[in-house]
């Protein structure tokens, strides 16, 4: 019974998590701020993502105690130079196919919101998606899938697919390539991020990986273009896809 309760704990958190990262609400009701130049639903996701952080932390507390996410400080500069450098090489390339295909840049944004915006809003996407995806989701299915063979790599993959299909809804109103590369190459980041996961056993070290791949996006911080160009879109798609691979292959070392 005592596990049943906590399962069903996680369940409902992680629900209650993915809605609130994806609606805004309940901030997007009251908070409507603006600092400079700084986009209002910046400031509005974050203010969000600190009350879904307030939410986990009570529910830790309260309800699943004993539940793991592997927030310990211990191992994260060897698992990032484990992993990291795949992750750093394609958001290199990521971030040079973004610089050539917005140029010329036609916005001159204050520091404020490029700090904002590309860096900060990208630290709360990183925590929050890595803290319901694979802190509470991953870790949840593994444990349906119980002794199972290839159980973790089945938890990996399934997880991801919902984060791939999760990115459907941010994507709308991007033309459909857009749409479907968007939802491919998340479920292989996803993918990526979880095999680090299980490998590391440190969700830190996904989490920053998340963030550095997320800072390729600062370009479109200097271009009022919301779309993404094509030469983006396809080292984007073939870059993470390699991520998820590779992220395959060393789960599969581990069963």
């Amino acid at each position: 019974m005592k596990n049943r309760s906590k399962t069903i704990v996680v369940v409902i958190l992680t629900l209650i998590m993915t809605f609130m990262e994806m609606s805004a609400l309940p901030a997007a009701l009251f908070c409507n701020v603006k600092i400079k130049d700084i986009n209002p639903i910046y400031i509005t996701l974050m203010l969000n993502f600190l009350l879904a952080f307030f939410i986990c932390w009570l529910c830790k507390k309260a309800f699943i105690k004993d539940w793991w996410f592997g927030l310990q400080s211990e191992g994260i500069l060897i698992g990032l130079r484990k992993y990291g450098l795949p992750a750093v090489i394609a958001t290199i390339l990521a971030t040079i196919a973004f610089c050539i295909g917005l140029t010329p840049f036609d916005n001159k944004p204050t520091i404020w919101r490029v700090i904002v915006e590309g860096i900060v809003y990208y630290i709360g996407v990183g925590i929050m998606e890595e803290l319901y995806l694979r802190g509470l989701l991953q870790n949840i299915i593994e444990k349906w899938f119980g002794e199972r063979k290839n159980a973790t790599l089945y938890a990996v993959l399934l997880a991801s697919v919902l984060f791939g299909l999760g990115h459907i809804l941010g994507a709308l109103g991007q033309p459909i390539v857009t749409v479907i590369a968007k939802t491919v190459w998340a479920t292989a980041l996803g993918v990526y991020f979880g095999a680090v996961y299980v490998m590391s056993k440190n969700l830190w070290i996904p989490i920053i990986l998340h963030l550095i791949i997320n800072l390729c996006g600062i370009p479109f911080c200097f271009s009022t273009s919301n779309q993404y160009p094509t030469i983006a879109l396809v080292t984007c798609l073939i870059s993470y896809i390699f991520l998820g691979i590779y992220g395959v292959y060393i789960v599969r070392e581990k069963q």
